[in-house]
């Protein structure tokens, strides 16, 4: 069972990758699918209006005193009573301009053909006036066309003033150049007056290394038909994208009349470009701008001869100031920026794991994009915004989207894992990386105490004491920065207070959407831990018996001196000893003079504190290598080992006897005794144990009949010793 919880729980690592590579799916197939709606047109007109909103809310630029327009309103249409302008009024008023020297004159009116009286006038003005500069129409796609005025165009003073308009009717781009179906090439109006004067400042046209033109102090980008936004766009001739300055309505503008009446003073005019044309809006000489509009809604339309007038501006602006117009990034950078903000978009959800964190993330996005693309527009520079918009919202959706799947199948297999492991008799937790349980099973609540909804979602420094929290943390955190398993034994306190010993093993496991977890299976070894206790106390008792046993065994129980037994395995072993290494070994034989005297007076206990006395006393007097023994009664044996002669035996001898001749202290008084002491030595005296032993024994009866209290060496060969 838990097997199967392990393979449910810790998806392969195919379904990690996988998951991993949804973000590349999401955010490659969502910049794709921008890129693809976008070069067939279908935002080319969110993009518009997205420029137009960048170019109203930028400050509007400070206009130069180069420009004056003269305008034919309703006034002068109700003054004059027709239209078109008589030729005589007409040349009238372009002598009087030409009265304060300005630099240029624009007619930005139609006359290819006699209007009214006075042809003969405006013919002459027409061959006079060496910096007059008249308008054509070239014939359109509409097929429509109007010729110059034929005296202009043989001086070559004319420029065609067709106009381009977008899709949705607002004009962004304006010509420089263009081919008649004739193939004969012909400059605009604006570029024929802005050239005028130029002229005096010593500036013409010349090529960049781009191959575009170069005026002044800058190149003019040349517009390509899918530059920008715009998509298989009429991209004849040479044209640029306008760079509005700001309203049109704010260049300076005099009414007919008042240059009739000499009322424009002649500062108004000196060296400056002078263009004559309709403002009156019932003419519908009229077009739509970025700033003709708020949203959808057209509000003030531009009469022609302004536009003309803002073409002029740009021109001169850009040649004279440095003021450069509008350009765009080649198509290669647009799409790789499309597919950045995709990846921005799937890459911040995916690591925010939150629907409502990627939501914010998402408007942070939004507005760092927006914030880039109008400081770019506000240098000039027009580059994508609608598509990368889309691309981050975009991605950002599926992949929470997916996340959110992801977590529903995270819920229910939580679920499912729920009722697996409850079955499990040993307890199990899961945690998050943040350490909190996600799941748990009802053997772990029962361990613990708590209810499982007390539990989940908690870590347990809020249900176990401090020190044992810290112990567990510190395991928790271990596992999860090897990634090994980790098998331990710790203590934990439960609700009521019982303390158990667990043995619990920590493995880290990742799940399809790439979270780990930590699982936990913990063993309650506390009965297990107390039945090794008892048993190692009572494998003590029994050693500690077994001991007491071997020294009752081996041991006299009177004064806990070796006994025949263990005397007779060291003297064996002695004897071993001191053949390998040719040394010689003592054994002694003692006797208490004088004893049964003491019993018989005394009592036999009083008999046995005395012998525990002589054990010590003979115990005090010889080395921690020698062995003194009770063989029984009031008869001791003495064991000197590895001794180079006979003379250091004798002197451990008179020791002895000097030492238990001494008096003892008793409760009833002061007690002598004297010892008779016997001595053979191996292998002076033989070989065998018994054969010593009773040498030694005779030695010491031997020294009894001397008269006591002294010691006798064994006979060697019925030689007595002294």
């Amino acid at each position: 069972m838990w097997l199967a919880f392990k393979q449910r729980f810790a998806k392969p690592a195919l379904d990690l990758a996988s998951s991993q590579g949804y973000k590349v799916l999401a955010a490659t197939g969502v910049a794709g699918f921008v890129v693809l709606v976008r070069a067939v047109g279908l935002l080319q007109g969110a993009e518009w209006i997205m420029s137009d909103l960048f170019l109203r809310s930028r400050s509007e630029q400070q206009l130069n005193d180069r420009l004056l327009v003269v305008g034919i309103d309703e006034e002068d249409l109700r003054q004059v009573g027709t239209w078109p302008i008589p030729d005589a009024i007409l040349a009238t008023a372009i002598r009087r301009l030409d009265e304060s020297n300005p630099r240029a004159i624009g007619l930005d009116l139609y006359r290819n053909l006699p209007a009214g009286v006075g042809n003969e006038q405006i013919t002459e003005v027409f061959q006079q006036q060496e910096n007059l500069i008249g308008i054509e129409k070239l014939q359109d796609q509409n097929l429509s066309s109007v010729p110059a005025p034929p005296v202009l165009k043989e001086r070559d003073a004319v420029g065609f003033n067709n106009t381009l308009v977008d899709a949705d009717g607002v004009v962004r781009r304006s010509y420089l150049f263009l081919r008649d179906y004739d193939g004969v090439l012909h400059r605009s109006f604006a570029l024929r007056l802005a050239l005028l004067y130029l002229a005096e400042e010593n500036i013409v046209p010349t090529g960049a290394p781009s191959g575009d033109m170069r005026l002044g102090a800058v190149v003019i980008p040349r517009f390509n038909a899918n530059d920008g936004p715009y998509v298989r766009a009429d991209a004849r001739g040479y044209q640029f994208m306008v760079n509005y300055r700001g309203r049109t309505d704010r260049i300076t503008t005099v009414p007919l009349r008042d240059v009739l009446n000499g009322e424009v003073s002649e500062e108004e005019i000196r060296d400056r470009v002078v263009l004559i044309g309709s403002t009156a809006f019932s003419l519908r000489d009229v077009f739509i701008t970025p700033y003709s509009r708020s949203l959808l809604e057209t509000q003030n339309e531009v009469p022609g001869v302004l536009l003309q007038a803002e073409f002029v501006g740009q021109l001169l602006d850009a040649a004279l100031d440095g003021r450069s117009f509008m350009s765009v990034w080649p198509k290669t950078v647009e799409i790789l920026w499309i597919i950045l903000w995709a990846w921005i978009g799937a890459l911040i959800s995916w690591q925010l794991q939150s629907v409502r964190r990627s939501v914010a993330a998402l408007v942070v996005a939004l507005l760092l994009l927006l914030g880039t693309s109008y400081w770019a527009y506000s240098l000039n520079l027009w580059i994508p915004v609608i598509p990368p918009i889309l691309s981050l919202t975009g991605a950002t959706s599926m992949v929470v989207g997916y996340l959110a799947y992801l977590s529903e199948e995270l819920r229910r297999s939580k679920e499912f894992l729920q009722s697996i492991i409850n079955t499990i008799p040993d307890p199990i937790f899961v945690k998050d990386t943040d350490l909190r349980s996600v799941v748990l099973n009802q053997a772990y609540s029962e361990l613990v105490g708590y209810p499982l909804n007390t539990l989940l979602n908690r870590s347990e420094f809020e249900m176990f004491p401090e020190e044992q929290a810290q112990a567990f943390q510190r395991e928790d955190e271990r596992v999860l920065q090897t990634g090994c398993d980790r098998e331990t034994e710790e203590t934990l306190t439960d609700a009521q207070g019982n303390v158990h010993i667990l043995a619990t093993k920590r493995s880290l496991h990742s799940d399809g959407a790439g979270n780990h977890f930590l699982i936990g299976v913990i063993r309650d070894i506390t009965e297990r831990k107390l039945l090794e206790d008892q048993l190692k106390q009572v494998a003590a008792e029994l050693a500690q018996s077994n001991a007491a046993l071997k020294q009752d065994a081996n041991h006299d129980e009177l004064t806990g001196l070796p006994n025949r037994k263990l005397f007779q395995e060291r003297l064996k072993q002695s004897i071993e000893w001191a053949e390998s290494h040719q040394k010689l070994v003592g054994v002694m034989f003692l006797d208490l003079d004088g004893f049964k005297e003491v019993n018989d007076t005394l009592g036999h206990a009083s008999g046995d504190i005395l012998l525990q006395h002589v054990a010590n006393r003979l115990s005090g007097s010889l080395r921690g290598s020698d062995t003194v023994a009770r063989l029984g009664g009031d008869e001791f044996t003495v064991i000197l080992p590895g001794i180079p002669s006979i003379s250091d035996a004798e002197r451990v001898a008179q020791k002895i006897v000097k030492t238990l001749s001494e008096p003892f202290e008793l409760e009833e008084g002061t007690v002598s005794v004297t010892t008779s002491l016997g001595i053979c030595l191996y292998p002076t005296h033989g070989h065998q144990l018994d054969a010593l032993i009773h040498l030694a024994d005779e030695a010491m009866f031997e020294a009894k009949k001397q008269g006591k209290n002294c010691y006798c060496i064994a006979h060697l060969d019925s030689d007595p010793q002294p």
